[in-house]
C-alpha cells in the first residue's frame, strides 16, 4: 500500500502522531502545554544539564529557537538554568523536580503509545521499524540531481 508520499514525509507524519498523542496525554495529566519543539528539547537534555548551544545542535535548530523554547519551559517551572561548573560564561539547562516528574510521565506515555501502535500495525512490523531506524545509516550521501 504505497501512498505516493516520500519517506521523509512519512517519517514526519509518524513523528507528529507520537507528538500529538503525547501532548494530549500530558495536558490531560495537568502538565503545562508544550510545543513539539519544547518536547524535543526536553528529550535532548542530559540529566546533569545541557547548554543551549548543545541543545540547538542536537535539535538541528537555531540557538535562538532553542533559547526561546528553554525560556518558556523555565517560565512553566519545568526547567531551570544553573551555573556551568567548567565555564563562568555558560549556563546549564536542566529539569526541575516538576520537570523530571513530567519527563517520567512522558516516557511512560510513549511506552503506552508504542504498545498501541503495535496493536494497530503488529508487533513484528513495529519491531522491524525500530530495527531499521536503529541501524546506522552512515553519513548522508551526496547524490547528484537527475539530469
Amino acid at each position: 500500500m504505497h501512498t505516493g508520499r516520500n519517506l521523509p514525509q512519512l517519517l514526519g507524519e509518524a513523528r507528529r502522531w507520537f507528538e500529538d498523542a503525547l501532548v494530549a496525554a500530558m495536558e490531560r495529566a495537568g502538565t503545562p502545554p508544550v510545543s513539539p519543539t519544547q518536547l524535543q528539547l526536553f528529550a535532548e537534555l542530559d540529566e546533569a544539564g545541557t547548554t543551549v548551544s548543545e541543545l540547538a545542535r542536537r535539535m538541528a535548530v537555531t540557538r535562538q529557537t532553542a533559547h526561546q523554547a528553554v525560556h518558556s519551559l523555565v517560565a512553566a517551572g519545568l526547567l531551570e538554568q544553573v551555573a556551568h561548573p567548567a565555564s563562568a560564561r555558560q549556563r546549564l539547562i536542566r529539569r526541575t523536580e516538576r520537570g523530571a516528574d513530567a519527563h517520567r510521565q512522558a516516557l511512560a506515555v510513549l511506552r503506552r503509545l508504542e504498545d498501541e501502535l503495535a496493536a494497530r500495525i503488529g508487533r513484528r512490523t513495529l519491531d522491524a521499524l525500530r530495527t531499521a531506524l536503529e541501524t546506522p545509516w552512515g553519513d548522508p550521501p551526496v547524490v547528484a540531481p537527475p539530469a
